[in-house]
């Protein structure tokens, strides 16, 4: 089913009410990497939470879109459509200056969201695309190499096969998380006892003990990627700019795919803050400034009153405003967003969120119809529309959700 065939019987005047509903705009799917095992328990769970807007947002990845739309129409759930992109400013990288990566000058998290499905993405740009996926899994294939010699040089007598994690773990995409599951259980397949076991890891890891308990397994493959995976690690690979698109490359793709390019803040998720980010004011003018006028939140990372002071502060400045839980990284954890420590987001934020869906709900029913959405054709959003916007959408998210 396209997206826009669900609304061939919809209209704006006949469909009313308003109720703030919870939202969850950046969600990971086995496409790239995932808490979940499938698409269908991204949405059970989502369902189960009472999460009734949910946007995927796979890593390089449109894959998981066609099952998103039919799994979530037939749970009554709106869905988004997103994308994430990793790009590379190597001004800031040569003067050590970190955007939203905590650990590499110059690296850029981007996201797309709302963007049109099916896609409108011409054959050359699905060949950049594509290419990205390439350079990462040869990133990661390099890093498995890397891993082997380890065991080699350990004489632990066995060793990964990258092909083998790419068909049992992965979907066509191999990240860093996969090769640290794939570490565990080979190292759980060799040794049953714990006492083995847990050699095994102290001794590869290098490392004098661990935090985590043996048999939590999301534990263990965090503290694999820790220590041995990340930068300045044994089995860390240096990245190849070649990799990387810059900042400008990744707009023109999401705006090309009919999305609203999004900048996502790590705010106090790093002590201090980032460069890039310490000064709300003077980012809020440069994100205006690159032509991004929509921002996301992590919020499972951020204090609620820090949360609360950078979401409002960008809502005022005409952003549109969004927040997810990525679920790309292993073990079990709710859908419905939360601040740090499991606080519950007030009616403040559940609002800002709220309102974020509606937008980027309208935008993608209005390009899917239109052919345009709620940009212009330099790719600026006037937020001065935005209250309009905000009807439509939430007229279209109530249209889906009261379905029965």
């Amino acid at each position: 089913m396209k997206f826009i065939e669900f609304f061939k019987n919809f209209d704006p005047a006949h469909t009313s009410g308003e109720q703030v509903l919870k939202v969850n705009n950046h969600l990971h799917t086995p496409y790239s990497f995932s808490a979940f095992s499938s698409v269908t328990e991204a949405l059970d769970q989502s369902l189960e939470e009472g999460v009734k807007v949910v946007g995927v947002n796979d890593f390089f990845s449109f894959n998981a879109y066609a099952e998103w739309c039919e799994g979530a129409f037939k749970r009554a759930i709106f869905p988004l459509f997103n994308v994430e992109f990793i790009g590379l400013n190597e001004a800031f990288q040569k003067d050590g200056l970190k955007v939203n990566d905590p650990g590499n000058p110059g690296r850029t998290y981007f996201s797309g969201k709302g963007l049109a499905y099916p896609l409108v993405l011409s054959e050359a740009t699905l060949n950049k695309v594509n290419r990205l996926v390439e350079n990462a899994n040869g990133y990661v294939q390099k890093m498995t190499e890397k891993v082997n010699t380890l065991l080699e040089q350990k004489h632990f007598g066995f060793r990964l096969s990258f092909e083998t994690i790419n068909a049992e773990l992965a979907n066509g995409q191999v990240r860093e998380r996969h090769l640290a599951r794939a570490i565990r259980q080979l190292a759980e397949k060799h040794y049953n006892d714990p006492n083995r076991l847990l050699n095994f890891y102290l001794e590869l890891l290098d490392v004098k003990g661990l935090s985590s308990k043996l048999d939590d397994e999301a534990g263990i493959e965090n503290e694999i990627r820790n220590a041995l995976l990340k930068a300045g690690k044994a089995a860390y690979i240096e990245e190849d700019a070649e990799g990387f698109l810059s900042v400008d490359d990744i707009r023109s793709i999401i705006i090309e795919a009919g999305g609203l390019p999004t900048y996502p803040f790590l705010a106090d998720a790093v002590k201090g803050f980032t460069d890039f980010e310490r000064d709300k004011a003077k980012v809020a003018s440069l994100l205006k400034d690159m032509g991004i006028w929509s921002v996301e939140f992590i919020p499972t990372r951020n204090e609620l009153s820090e949360l609360k002071e950078y979401a409002k502060y960008l809502f005022d400045q005409g952003f549109v405003v969004s927040f997810g839980t990525e679920h790309n990284s292993p073990g079990k954890q709710p859908i419905e967003v939360k601040a740090k420590g499991s606080v519950n987001l007030d009616s403040e934020l559940m609002k800002i969120n709220y309102e974020g869906a509606c937008i980027t709900a309208a935008h993608q029913y209005l390009f899917a119809n239109d052919g345009i959405g709620i940009l212009d054709a330099d790719g600026h959003f006037n937020s001065n529309k935005r209250a309009k916007y905000y009807e439509l959408g939430n007229k279209l998210i109530q249209y889906v959700t009261n379905k029965k």
